[in-house]
Protein backbone atom coordinates (compact mmCIF):
# COMPACT_ATOMS: atom_id res chain seq x y z
CA UNK A 1 0.00 0.00 0.00
CA UNK A 2 1.17 3.18 -1.04
CA UNK A 3 1.25 6.12 0.78
CA UNK A 4 -0.33 9.54 -0.54
CA UNK A 5 1.83 11.73 1.29
CA UNK A 6 3.72 14.17 -0.65
CA UNK A 7 6.31 14.54 2.02
CA UNK A 8 7.11 10.58 2.08
CA UNK A 9 7.25 10.27 -1.92
CA UNK A 10 9.80 13.23 -1.81
CA UNK A 11 11.51 11.46 0.76
CA UNK A 12 12.26 8.25 -1.05
CA UNK A 13 12.74 10.03 -4.12
CA UNK A 14 15.49 11.87 -2.14
CA UNK A 15 16.91 8.92 -0.76
CA UNK A 16 16.91 6.77 -3.76
CA UNK A 17 19.02 9.81 -5.83
CA UNK A 18 21.40 9.96 -2.70
CA UNK A 19 21.90 6.40 -3.17
CA UNK A 20 22.72 6.47 -6.59
CA UNK A 21 24.55 9.69 -6.01
CA UNK A 22 27.14 7.23 -3.31
CA UNK A 23 27.19 4.09 -5.69
CA UNK A 24 28.80 6.96 -8.32
CA UNK A 25 31.26 8.41 -6.34
CA UNK A 26 31.94 4.74 -5.44
CA UNK A 27 32.81 3.66 -8.95
CA UNK A 28 34.03 6.68 -9.68
CA UNK A 29 36.91 6.26 -6.13
CA UNK A 30 37.82 3.08 -7.25
CA UNK A 31 38.09 3.98 -11.16
CA UNK A 32 40.46 6.99 -9.60
CA UNK A 33 42.53 4.35 -7.24
CA UNK A 34 42.82 2.21 -10.34
CA UNK A 35 44.05 4.58 -12.65
CA UNK A 36 46.68 5.88 -10.16
CA UNK A 37 47.99 2.89 -9.13
CA UNK A 38 48.64 2.36 -12.82
CA UNK A 39 50.39 5.66 -12.72
CA UNK A 40 52.31 4.89 -10.49
CA UNK A 41 53.90 1.23 -11.75
CA UNK A 42 53.58 2.94 -15.32
CA UNK A 43 56.95 4.96 -13.65
CA UNK A 44 58.90 1.81 -11.88
CA UNK A 45 61.07 -1.06 -14.52
CA UNK A 46 59.58 -4.42 -14.86
CA UNK A 47 60.92 -6.84 -17.56
CA UNK A 48 58.92 -9.43 -18.85
CA UNK A 49 59.35 -13.17 -18.10
CA UNK A 50 61.11 -13.75 -21.47
CA UNK A 51 63.26 -11.09 -20.80
CA UNK A 52 63.89 -12.05 -17.48
CA UNK A 53 64.98 -15.89 -18.35
CA UNK A 54 67.28 -14.22 -21.21
CA UNK A 55 68.92 -12.20 -19.21
CA UNK A 56 68.94 -15.18 -16.59
CA UNK A 57 70.75 -17.41 -19.51
CA UNK A 58 73.39 -15.00 -20.50
CA UNK A 59 74.45 -14.94 -16.69
CA UNK A 60 74.53 -18.48 -16.90
CA UNK A 61 76.56 -18.52 -19.76
CA UNK A 62 78.82 -15.59 -18.61
CA UNK A 63 79.13 -17.22 -15.60
CA UNK A 64 80.63 -20.87 -17.61
CA UNK A 65 82.84 -19.09 -19.44
CA UNK A 66 84.42 -16.96 -16.42
CA UNK A 67 85.18 -20.17 -14.74
CA UNK A 68 86.70 -21.92 -18.02
CA UNK A 69 88.76 -18.86 -18.19
CA UNK A 70 89.90 -19.03 -14.64
CA UNK A 71 91.05 -22.76 -15.30
CA UNK A 72 92.77 -21.69 -18.70
CA UNK A 73 94.86 -18.55 -16.39
CA UNK A 74 95.52 -20.76 -13.41
CA UNK A 75 96.89 -23.45 -16.17
CA UNK A 76 98.71 -20.96 -17.69
CA UNK A 77 99.91 -19.45 -14.70
CA UNK A 78 101.18 -22.81 -13.73
CA UNK A 79 102.97 -23.97 -17.08
CA UNK A 80 104.78 -20.16 -16.72
CA UNK A 81 105.68 -20.98 -13.01
CA UNK A 82 106.95 -24.47 -14.08
CA UNK A 83 108.85 -22.93 -16.55
CA UNK A 84 110.74 -20.53 -14.61
CA UNK A 85 111.92 -22.77 -12.45
CA UNK A 86 114.13 -24.60 -15.00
Amino acid sequence: MQSQNPLFADLAKLLNSAAGTVAGAGREARENARERFREAMGGLDFVSREEFDAVKDMAAKAREENEALAERVAALEAALAAKAKK
